[in-house]
């Protein structure tokens, strides 16, 4: 299905107390990993959103056919990352998918059923457990046009409140990187590298 990518890559990683894009598996910073799943899924184009650490991170993903789009608000939350992505991608009329830095047990798998399975007007979201869902997602464009409405640190739940997404379940991706404790697990689990 023909489609476009985004990767969320700015947050400045507060808790964590280091860039969790940085951190790697299997010795590939969690930034590249998951921009080649991405790239796997064979986006006609794949925007990286940067902010917190954006020179390593762009340095990281140095050789990939992307592009790097840097957010200066990216201090504001997440909305701020969404409507950079919006207007990278403004007047394409095709899917989206929309991934994050610190899903370490995202798969190819996953991305393609949400590529897929719904048709390509249909917002698709990741359940991780009955009443938590959220990235990665696959929206349609009219609903990625409505960015300029979100603020703060909200994703796109506000703009499907009247028209629910399709549900694709993965409880293994409940598990992310925002706090230590996280990420010790993450290690204990094999799904990320001991950080040096």
């Amino acid at each position: 299905m023909p489609h476009d990518a985004v990767l969320l890559a700015a947050g400045g990683s507060t808790r964590l107390k280091r860039p969790k894009q940085l951190l790697t598996r299997q010795g590939t910073p969690l930034v590249r990993y998951v921009a080649e799943l991405l790239l796997s899924t064979s986006p006609d184009r794949l925007v990286i959103i940067t902010g917190g650490s954006a020179e390593a991170v762009a340095l990281a993903l140095q050789g990939l056919p992307v592009d790097i789009c840097y957010n200066p608000l990216w201090n504001t939350g997440l909305a701020s990352s969404i409507q950079c992505a919006a207007r990278a991608l403004c007047g394409r009329d095709r899917s989206i998918l929309i991934a994050g830095t610190d899903q370490p047990r995202l798969s190819l798998p996953h991305l393609l059923l949400l590529r897929d399975t719904f048709p390509a007007n249909a917002n698709v979201v990741t359940q991780y457990k009955k009443g938590a869902m959220g990235i990665p997602v696959r929206v349609s464009a009219a609903t990625l046009a409505k960015a300029p409405e979100l603020s703060g640190d909200k994703g796109f739940r506000d703009l499907w409140a009247d028209l629910p997404p399709k549900k694709i379940e993965a409880p293994e991706l409940l598990e992310d990187l925002d706090t230590p404790d996280q990420m010790a697990e993450a290690v204990k689990g094999g799904w990320i590298d001991p950080p040096a």
